[in-house]
């Protein structure tokens, strides 16, 4: 596993520790013990008034125990973080603000599932949920990138206005007569004609960013079904590690994409190839 998903499960622990901690049945705990042993109140004969220290001890630990050994604790924690570095809020995109919500729902329901199994199982779902956590990332970015491309008015302004202009540029060359102004002309219009295409080739990877993020989602749910049929007589693992490479795929492949995106817009950018 990872440092980056070691230091998520590390901070989810911390976090169960810290809600538990000082949450409100702790706090009753606590201040009851504190209470009664200011009063110096003694139910029993016997009973001394440091007793109700130790009696508040006692039970903060056993409640502490109870909560952090909750086999969903850890689960809700990771997803609670994984909800704040992977914000769908972040996003503006209602569809792929959606589909992120819900690759986020699926790992909570395989990291869900992972908890209630055990031994080598456990451990094996647990790492093929971490590996869904660069699944989400990839999402999260390609998300965002549609984003940029869909709020981005000088491509926005390119896009309409590129065509005119090179319309406009074919029409004076036709009706021009000197040589240098004609080769100028030429020139600009190569360059337009590369911006065009570049802007073009943007365009199309966002349209097959759209695409794949519906189909990344699809494939997310089909290892959510596999999940469920995966049981303790795979005792070999097999199968989860066959979805773990799966999931290693997608995840390439989303960064793929976002690549060639990245690239396309830098070219765009610059105007040139």
């Amino acid at each position: 596993m990872s440092k980056a998903k070691n230091d998520l499960r590390d901070r989810a622990w911390g976090a169960i520790v810290s809600t538990a901690f000082f949450s409100f049945e702790s706090a009753v705990i606590i201040a009851l013990a504190l209470v009664l042993f200011g009063l110096g109140y003694a139910p029993f004969g016997f009973w001394e008034n440091w007793y109700w220290l130790v009696f508040g001890l006692v039970a903060e630990t056993a409640y502490m125990i109870a909560t952090i050994s909750d086999p969903n604790a850890a689960a809700k924690a990771v997803d609670h973080m994984l909800s704040d570095r992977f914000d769908p809020g972040d996003i503006r995109n209602l569809i792929a603000r959606d589909r992120l919500k819900r690759a986020l729902e699926y790992r909570r329901l395989i990291e869900e599932t992972a908890h209630q199994r055990g031994g080598a199982m456990r451990v094996s779902l647990q790492q093929t949920a971490d590996e869904i956590t660069d699944w989400i990332e990839q999402i999260y970015l390609l998300a965002r990138r549609m984003d940029a491309f869909e709020e981005n008015a000088i491509i926005n302004r390119d896009r309409r206005m590129a065509p005119q202009e090179l319309t406009t540029m074919r029409r004076r060359l036709e009706v021009e007569s000197d040589p240098g102004v004609k080769a100028e002309l030429e020139e600009a219009i190569q360059t337009k004609e590369a911006q065009i295409a570049n802007l073009r080739s943007l365009e199309n990877s966002i349209k097959r960013a759209d695409i794949q993020l519906d189909h990344t989602l699809s494939a997310l749910g089909t290892v959510y079904a596999q999940v469920q049929l995966i049981d303790t007589k795979d005792t070999d693992g097999a199968r989860a590690q066959r979805l773990q490479q799966e999931i290693k795929d997608e995840v390439l492949s989303l960064q793929d994409t976002i690549s060639a995106i990245d690239e396309v817009q830098s070219y765009t950018a610059t105007g040139r190839r």
